[in-house]
């Protein structure tokens, strides 16, 4: 994975007119991603040169957006991002590799849903409203035909300055009902009924305890990824009106280019190597936080500590999130891997471990505890599993459940900023690390969010650091800078 070059920049100051449709719905599990996979690869077949994104923070759906494209599916997130960095990670998105022909950008949830009840910050109409982009409702019309244009309706009047451009209705029984709802819905609303689908098992994607499975980790696991992402394709293609999505794509103004970018090439003199972790244990990661490290003058080096037996030759590991409950076994089988990383670690090397990655820095790993219960989490078995050691503690897998934006500031020189640095991120865990010494050194306070104990988080030894706190690189700008610099002045020393 490198950096693409883009040979023609957007220049500040002018506007660019990139066809763009935003999918949305009424609520989570009403079909919203089921429908984005389907129009990207319908369109995708059919020769456009698509640009995926996601608003909001969640990994899993924009692997499957960028192994349908064959682009870097990007994230937009209103609370973490102002107005120009949203369009500048969007006109980026679009203009990086080839030109693309039309974005498709998947909501969040609810059309409405953000961090408040009294403001949009952090919702999808928020993105929706900063690239004054069209939406296409995704309505789950189980039961529901009449009700449905009521259900339009409000969600029309509801923030004028939010284009409905369209409406998709989910899990159709017959022909019968699905008539009844168009008619209903473009008679009372005047928002025209663009696609029908119909109830169909085939279009399940394997689920788990934070949401879809890895494209990564599905594709290796199973002979039928291909044939169930068709047989998506397919249905899509027949129950929605593919022109119309097209049409009403192109019907928008063009985006101011915002003053300034943050994808800009530092020319370096020697490039740091940074070892980036990437099987299907650890795959959560931001292409932004990837390129970002590139741009600021890194080489990315990946490797796999599931499979690889040995380390590579780096300056720096950068472990992302993942699954490393679920792969623990093998994770532990590797000890070759694991005393690598450790060695590296008590040897000074620059390490840093995200959540997933924090977990496999620690002692220990333990799942299927008794008496933590389960929180529609993946079977796991009861067991305990050596890790890397590079860090302090035990980490238990149970129900507690962390989902949240976080807010922080370093207090302590790290490779991911220096002391008095702020960020925001967010955290989304299962797991809890425990059994920490009365003198854990920690890096990072929080004044939102949880972390690891009692507000802290960026558990350091050494120069490695491990964290729940998941930093998205085109909102916290220090990230690629300092991990950069950090990692070069270390190989210096």
């Amino acid at each position: 994975m490198t950096t693409a070059v883009n040979k023609c920049p957007p220049v500040a100051g002018e506007e660019k007119h990139i066809p763009r449709v935003l999918i949305s719905a009424g609520s989570s599990s009403s079909g919203k991603t089921t429908v984005t996979i389907g129009l990207l690869a319908a369109l995708s077949k059919a020769g456009y040169k698509v640009q995926p994104f996601k608003v909001g923070l969640d990994y899993i759906d924009p692997s499957y957006y960028s192994e349908i494209t064959g682009r870097r599916a990007r994230n937009i997130d209103g609370y973490l991002m102002d107005e120009e960095r949203v369009r500048d990670v969007f006109l980026h998105g679009c203009e990086t590799d080839e030109e693309a022909d039309i974005a498709i950008i998947e909501g969040v949830r609810g059309l409405y849903e953000g961090l408040e009840s009294l403001s949009d910050i952090g919702s999808t109409a928020q993105i929706a409203k900063t690239l004054d982009c069209p939406v296409i409702l995704v309505l789950n019309a189980r039961s529901i035909t009449r009700s449905a244009a009521a259900i339009v309706s409000g969600f029309k009047a509801f923030d004028p300055q939010v284009n409905i451009a369209g409406v998709i209705l989910n899990n159709i029984g017959g022909q019968r009902h699905a008539k009844k709802a168009k008619e209903a819905i473009e008679h009372y609303t005047g928002v025209p009924v663009i696609g029908i689908i119909p109830r169909n098992n085939e279009m399940m994607i394997s689920m788990r305890h934070l949401g879809l499975v890895p494209a990564i980790e599905e594709r290796r696991r199973s002979a039928d990824f291909d044939a169930r992402i068709s047989t998506i394709r397919d249905v899509i293609s027949e129950g929605v009106d593919i022109d119309r999505v097209l049409d009403i794509a192109r019907q928008v103004a063009p985006l101011p280019i915002p003053s300034g970018t943050i994808f800009v090439q530092r020319e370096v003199t020697e490039k740091p190597v940074i070892g980036i972790a990437l099987d299907e244990a650890f795959n959560f990661y931001y292409h932004d936080n990837l390129e970002l490290l590139e741009l600021a003058g890194a080489e990315l080096r990946y490797f796999s500590p599931v499979h690889d037996e040995h380390l590579p030759d780096v300056d720096g590991i950068y472990i992302g999130g993942g699954y490393p409950e679920l792969f623990a076994a093998e994770l532990e089988a590797n000890a070759s891997m694991r005393k690598d990383i450790k060695a590296a670690s008590e040897a000074g090397l620059p390490i840093y471990g995200e959540c997933g990655g924090l977990m496999y820095l620690t002692n220990k790993l333990t799942t299927g505890v008794k008496g933590k219960g389960a929180y529609n989490m993946a079977d796991m078995p009861e067991s305990t599993h050596e890790m890397v050691g590079a860090l302090p503690g035990h980490t238990l897998m149970g129900h507690k459940r962390v989902v949240s934006y976080n807010i922080g500031s370093l207090t302590l020189d790290t490779v991911i900023g220096k002391t008095g640095n702020n960020f925001r991120a967010h955290e989304f865990h299962h797991s809890e690390v425990t059994e920490l010494p009365s003198d854990a050194k920690f890096a990072i306070k929080l004044t939102r969010g949880t972390g690891i104990i009692d507000g802290w988080d960026g558990l350091t030894v050494n120069n490695t650091l491990g964290c729940y706190a998941h930093l998205v690189a085109s909102s916290y700008e220090e990230f690629s800078k300092s991990f950069v610099e950090f990692v070069r002045e270390k190989k210096t020393e």
